[in-house]
């Protein structure tokens, strides 16, 4: 999917002409791209958007149509229409691979190289990786409470607009949903494609039998009858299985019947119940309708015998508490080499300073124990005291028994990628493989265990020296 250079703020390009005419458009810079909080008020998120951010620093270049239409806004002098005509991405990217297990307060993106380029792209990034970031995150909880019952994404038609559906249904893919009502992603991300009938397919023939006998002699051999249109137990599931033993004598078998509305853990225990004593043991049981990891986990709870899980709105548009926005920001850490710092009164919102690696401390039996971030030429040693990012007055030790892992590698050089694309099945099996290794109290829902990532001795000292300059200058 190709995306315009114009997918932009103003001031990123008024920052960009003023770079030109400051003569600072080649300056070397680092940005940082990182969220501030979990998302969904949760122990973790899953990093996703990382293969488009790419093919959109790739592909970024101004065309004759864009130039000619900020020429016409009347801000831009024309050599900075014609720096536009030559514009390219040029910079070095790091990151970590999509499906990896993030956390608060540590760098995503590191975007290194000339100012300008690097500057310019921050809106484009933030757009891509925030959004899948955040669905991503969603799919992975809302997989964890369904505990190895299928979920299909449902959230075209409440999604946020034709991109934001697209986007959901791939992101959703990498946090282990992996499949889809949406046949554009489909076809666009090769997606398995999953999907029934509506009500109105009832509503429009003379009865709720006629409409299922119509829908199975179509799809005989993917039959799914959605069941309650008038009444699930008194009507829906009685004609289902009619319908069942109809195909089943022409040598066919009914898939499944859909629950879309109703207490569905009372009606999917009534509905298994109901088809096992017809003898139609091996017919799923979908369930659909304004669900979410917290629906899910309750209808586990009471019993429910839901096989597969539809979810639509909750998760195309990120809801719940927490959600709506990741909250990514990016942000410069260095200029010329030398590091940068945004100071602020709120301490949580200072920026860490410098180019810096991102490090994984992992136990013997290979679980995830905590993030190390520090400077790039630091090597933290094991036993030695770590910092919280947000407050320096609380502090732990690295222990001696991990091993500490590079959470990030380089992906981008001069503007040219150095790793192939993987697989949305790569990325969706690293993401369960790592959610396996987090303690398992980051999985909660309600009040996860704070998983600890941590600066280096080296880089809060820089942070703390930066900061007391910047005091002093004030003063």
């Amino acid at each position: 999917m190709g995306y315009s250079p114009l997918l932009t703020d103003l001031y990123e390009l008024t920052m960009l002409a003023g770079y030109l005419e400051q003569d600072m458009a080649e300056k070397h810079a680092v940005f940082d791209l990182f969220f501030r909080t979990n998302p969904f008020q949760g122990g973790y998120a899953v990093f996703a958007g990382l293969e488009p951010a790419l093919e959109y620093l790739e592909g970024l270049c101004f065309q004759s149509d864009e130039l000619a239409y900020l020429r016409g806004l009347g801000l831009f002098s024309e050599r900075f229409i014609e720096f536009l005509r030559e514009f390219r991405f040029r910079c070095s990217v790091t990151a970590p691979p999509e499906g990896a297990v993030v956390f608060a307060n540590e760098p995503l993106l590191t975007v290194e190289g000339a100012l300008a380029e690097a500057q310019f792209v921050e809106t484009a990034l933030l757009n891509i990786i925030n959004f899948q970031t955040l669905a991503a995150t969603k799919a992975a909880r809302i997989l964890h409470a369904a505990d190895g019952a299928e979920v299909i994404e449902f959230g075209l038609r409440r999604a946020q607009g034709p991109d934001g559906g697209l986007s959901c249904a791939r992101a959703a893919y990498v946090g282990g949903v992996r499949s889809t009502s949406n046949v554009q992603a489909g076809m666009v991300y090769g997606l398995p494609v999953r999907g029934t009938h509506a009500h109105s397919w009832v509503q429009a023939f003379s009865d709720e039998l006629a409409a299922f006998r119509a829908y199975a002699d179509t799809f005989p051999d993917s039959t799914v009858l959605l069941v309650d249109t008038y009444d699930t137990l008194k009507s829906g599931l009685p004609n289902a299985v009619v319908v069942a033993r109809e195909l089943r004598a022409k040598g066919h078998e009914l898939r499944g019947i859909r629950l879309d509305s109703g207490d569905l853990a009372y009606l999917s225990r009534e509905s298994r119940r109901m088809l096992d004593e017809a003898g139609f043991s091996q017919v799923k049981i979908v369930a659909s309708n304004e669900l979410d990891e917290f629906v899910i986990d309750s209808i586990r709870d009471e019993g429910g015998r839901v096989d597969i899980y539809g979810v639509g709105t909750k998760l195309s548009t990120c809801a719940g508490a927490g959600g709506g926005a990741l909250g990514g920001v990016y942000k410069l850490v260095a200029v010329d080499g030398l590091p940068r710092l945004k100071v602020t009164s709120d301490m949580a919102k200072a920026t860490l300073p410098g180019q810096k690696r991102v490090l994984r401390a992992v136990a013997p039996d290979g679980g995830f124990v905590q993030d190390v971030i520090c400077l790039e030429q630091d090597q933290p040693r094991l036993g030695e005291t770590v910092y919280d990012p947000c407050n320096p007055l609380q502090h732990t030790t690295l222990p001696k028994d991990v091993v500490l892992h590079e959470l990030r590698q380089e992906v981008m050089v001069s503007g040219g990628r150095t790793v192939a694309a993987e697989s949305l099945e790569v990325m969706s099996e690293r993401c369960q493989r790592e959610l396996a290794r987090l303690p398992r109290g980051c999985l909660r829902f309600i009040n996860p265990h704070r998983y600890k990532v941590s600066i280096s001795g080296k880089l809060n000292d820089l942070r703390a020296r930066l900061i007391a300059k910047v005091l002093d200058q004030g003063a």
